[in-house]
């Protein structure tokens, strides 16, 4: 099996000492693994920063068998946030998602596209905000819509309208822009909560009951945040 297409670096681990295994997110493959030969040398391993875009080769001998990439680098896309380390952590956050929620050897132009959309939003003024929103739609192509406005009650909270959550177990605030997604939001703690709820969702829904832990990397971006 032979083929050509352009993707987005996922993750990056060593095979052996000249040699490096990584997971591509491609166009027309979905994510795919596959073993990049001579990955570590100083010519090859600047190109593959988590999150940038490549052009790839993949071979493989065997449709069972992990097969092997030739890349090219099409847009170094991280480097250009390597002195910002809150938009760094973000794209390691981004990725690391991807990786975990998606399945291997499945076409979804439409994760593809998002993470063009991604690179987009981070050069916004309010783009921790807007990322909040790219992991929400992420949920949902993926078959988890979260669709707050359903799972929510209104309240008069010290004259403030609050949205309480239905649940009967534990009723959490979750935060206005959540729900009302044309809210400006500026307050740093409104959006750490914000990130905080799709947290707790998708531990809930989806992590934990496949014995999944959230990617260390967006505990690490939240903490920039601090």
């Amino acid at each position: 099996m032979i083929w050509d297409d352009t993707g987005y670096l996922l993750s990056k681990n060593r095979y052996n000492e000249n040699s490096l295994i990584v997971e591509i997110y491609t166009q027309n493959h979905g994510k795919v693994p596959g073993i990049i030969f001579g990955g570590t040398s100083k010519k090859v391993k600047n190109y593959l920063q988590i999150g940038n875009n490549l052009h790839v080769n993949f071979n493989s001998k065997f449709e069972n068998k992990i097969g092997y990439f030739k890349i090219e680098i099409l847009n170094a896309i991280s480097p250009y946030y390597f002195d910002n380390n809150q938009k760094l952590s973000c794209i390691y956050s981004a990725m690391n998602l991807i990786k975990l929620l998606s399945a291997e050897n499945q076409i979804n132009k439409t994760v593809h596209n998002l993470i063009n959309d991604f690179y987009a939003l981070l050069d916004k003024d309010n783009w921790i905000k807007n990322y909040i929103y790219w992991e929400l739609k992420l949920l949902k192509i993926i078959g988890y819509d979260l669709e707050l406005e359903n799972m929510v009650d209104k309240k008069m909270i010290d004259n403030q309208l609050r949205y309480i959550s239905k649940s009967s177990r534990e009723k959490k605030i979750i935060p206005n822009f959540l729900v009302d997604k044309s809210q400006n939001v500026e307050d740093l703690n409104t959006l750490l909560n914000g990130l905080k709820s799709v947290g707790d969702y998708l531990d809930k829904t989806i992590l934990k009951p496949n014995n999944l832990t959230q990617p260390i990397s967006r505990s690490q971006f939240i903490n920039t945040l601090k």
